[in-house]
């Protein structure tokens, strides 16, 4: 048998696009939205109606679904620690659909073995692909895993391809867009790219 989310506490950890966006479907679904996140992005998360947490320490001990929604940098790699997992409820529920490095490595196996949290959805693993089908997490009853497909959609696939495409037309016609790395650009029209053929 299922629980209900109605009156359930939704912890949205990162208050970006998909954070905020999953924010919305708890608040459709009737459940109390609870925010942490940088500084800024709690300002953001408090002026679209929503309650930030008093500490990250409270916002794991109140949670009855967790949700990361953080990208994966140095600053963020293994921002959720053994400690932290430690704090939630024996009814939680832990979901993972952003990076598995966001957890610290180990943690979270050996925090649903400990019962805290109790349960987890997890997209994304340490290893991947995971092969291994006796990988602690595939073998586990309180874990629902999926092959990092959660966000395969036909509509989020042509909202991908199409804007590669509008990326290499860009490129094609000499005004890159969205560039992650603009340092290569600079040194490109500093002089010519090694991997570009002689005539």
């Amino acid at each position: 048998m299922g629980s209900t989310l109605r009156d359930r506490t939704l912890g949205i950890y990162g208050y970006g696009r998909i954070g905020s966006a999953v924010a919305g479907y708890g608040r459709a679904f009737g459940m109390h939205v609870l925010v942490w996140a940088r500084e800024p992005s709690r300002v953001r998360a408090r002026a679209d109606g929503y309650a930030t947490a008093p500490s990250k320490e409270a916002f794991f001990a109140q949670c009855d679904v967790l949700s990361l929604h953080m990208r994966l940098y140095d600053a963020t790699r293994g921002i959720v620690t053994a400690a932290e997992l430690a704090r939630m409820k024996p009814s939680a529920l832990l979901v993972n659909t952003s990076r598995a490095p966001l957890i610290e490595p180990g943690a979270l196996v050996a925090a649903l073995h400990a019962g805290r949290p109790g349960m987890a959805a997890v997209d994304v693993y340490e290893q991947e692909p995971l092969r291994d089908p006796a990988h602690p997490l595939l073998t586990m009853p309180n874990v629902v895993c999926t092959p990092h497909i959660g966000y395969v959609t036909r509509e989020e696939y042509e909202l991908q391809f199409s804007d590669i495409f509008d990326q290499i037309v860009a490129y094609a016609a000499g005004t890159p867009i969205h560039v992650v790395n603009p340092d290569v650009l600079e040194r490109r029209r500093a002089g010519p790219n090694r991997f570009e053929r002689k005539p």
